[in-house]
């Protein structure tokens, strides 16, 4: 079976959706679509006809691209409010060679969350932090291993049911299954080399349009995070303010003309655009930098101090993501509040290599590395399907009833 999974994005300047094939471990991107957002305000829903109206038209494109219909799909859920909480799980290995099999880790993990939170809150995800054999070896993957008892050490996080509801009752409705919900934060992560992160502790700091969201990582493990009210937005609100512009010219300005550090600007460089008041100004490199470094040094200077807020531990990588840090020269503006204690994300796969990306990649990465927990290959196209697709040389190389109770039920019962 080809292991074909999507993902989808809901942040509030646009909607992302990336299909991708798992190969020998490489992700393969197969389709792609970023939709302007409507109806999402700080990355909630807060008009979900418009929402849906937009994510109509990001599935379209996928569908077009792949020529088959999108029935199933990955989801991120807004992070705000969310609860993290340490939990332990059991089980008794029962088969007769007393091996440890995935649906014995699921077991372990099912006890890990089994009454551990309240009823106002929904799972979104559960983080092994590691597996006790019999009560005496610890070990991060426990498969194979022969065993009578198995004990899971997990984070599992929470979060309103409104903030999940809200997203999984606009997909049901226009026909997608939704089979996995996990944070932007969880596939940020991912969507580095996470895997030379397990062993140290970091931060990941996603900048969008209009939230900023701080997420502290621990050996792999989402423990902490935080958002800020401070975004893309506030800087193509500088802009229009200064220079009375209207709302969508600063922000084409700030795309077109501004840098986000002021030293390679250039006075030289320059746009005329007409005002708010009907006036024709002319704006140049250098000044409308100044303008944007100006906000982007004070919502630095502000992640940073939150960041030592989040945990006491001592930090290893600071990674930043989100489309504001593929402003030109942002690695110049990160460099003067951090120094050579931070990084931008690099996105290695063809086709996607732009930050706003990323945790749709992460999420597909992070689902995968789920599965392969339960011995398991799943798939959003079944075996006719994935037939059609292969033969028609599309590929690119770039409760129980309830909504919740079946995704829950995706991950242990499958």
């Amino acid at each position: 079976m080809r292991k074909i999974i999507s993902s989808i994005d809901i942040g509030s300047a646009s909607i992302k959706i990336v299909v991708g094939e798992v190969v020998k471990n490489k992700l393969n991107i197969l389709a792609v679509s970023d939709t302007p957002s409507k109806g999402i305000k700080k990355g909630l829903i807060i008009n979900a006809e418009s929402f849906m109206a937009t994510l109509r038209k990001g599935i379209s494109k996928i569908e077009e691209t792949l020529g088959l219909k999108l029935h199933k799909t990955i989801v991120n859920i807004p992070v705000n409010n969310a609860n993290f909480s340490i939990t332990e799980g059991s089980t008794t290995i029962t088969n007769e060679a007393s091996v440890v099999t995935g649906n014995d880790i699921a077991r372990a993990l099912q006890g890990c969350v089994y009454n551990k939170f309240k009823p106002s809150e929904e799972l979104v995800t559960i983080m092994p932090v590691y597996f006790v054999v019999d009560e005496e070896t610890k070990v991060k993957d426990p498969k194979n291993i022969i065993a009578h008892k198995l004990t899971a050490k997990s984070v599992i996080v929470t979060t309103p049911k409104k903030n999940v509801y809200s997203v999984l009752t606009c997909l049901e409705k226009l026909g997608l299954e939704v089979i996995d919900i996990t944070f932007n934060s969880i596939g940020d992560y991912y969507a580095n080399n996470y895997q030379n992160l397990n062993e140290e502790v970091g931060a990941i700091v996603n900048i969008g349009h209009d939230i900023t969201t701080l997420s502290i990582f621990n050996k792999g493990v989402l423990t902490n995070t935080r958002i800020v009210d401070l975004g893309g937005r506030n800087i193509e609100n500088d802009i229009s303010f200064i220079y009375k512009l209207k709302k969508d010219d600063a922000k084409e300005l700030k795309e077109k003309l501004a840098l986000a550090h002021k030293r390679l600007a250039q006075a030289s460089e320059s746009e005329k655009i007409t005002n708010r008041l009907g006036e024709e100004v002319t704006i140049n490199q250098y000044e409308i930098s100044e303008v944007v470094m100006s906000r982007l040094v004070e919502m630095l200077k502000i992640i940073k101090k939150e960041i030592t807020l989040l945990t006491k531990k001592e930090i290893s990588y600071i990674i930043f993501t989100g489309g504001v840090t593929e402003s030109t020269d942002f690695n110049l503006v990160l460099e003067s509040v951090f120094g050579k204690n931070a990084r931008i994300c690099e996105i290695k796969e063809l086709g996607v290599r732009k930050n706003i990306y990323s945790s749709c990649v992460g999420m597909i990465k992070y689902f995968d590395e789920k599965m392969k927990f339960r011995n398991k290959e799943v798939s959003i196209f079944s075996l006719e399907e994935q037939e059609e697709l292969g033969s028609s040389d599309r590929r690119v190389n770039i409760s129980e009833n309830s909504v919740l109770g079946k995704l829950f039920g995706y991950f242990f019962d499958n």
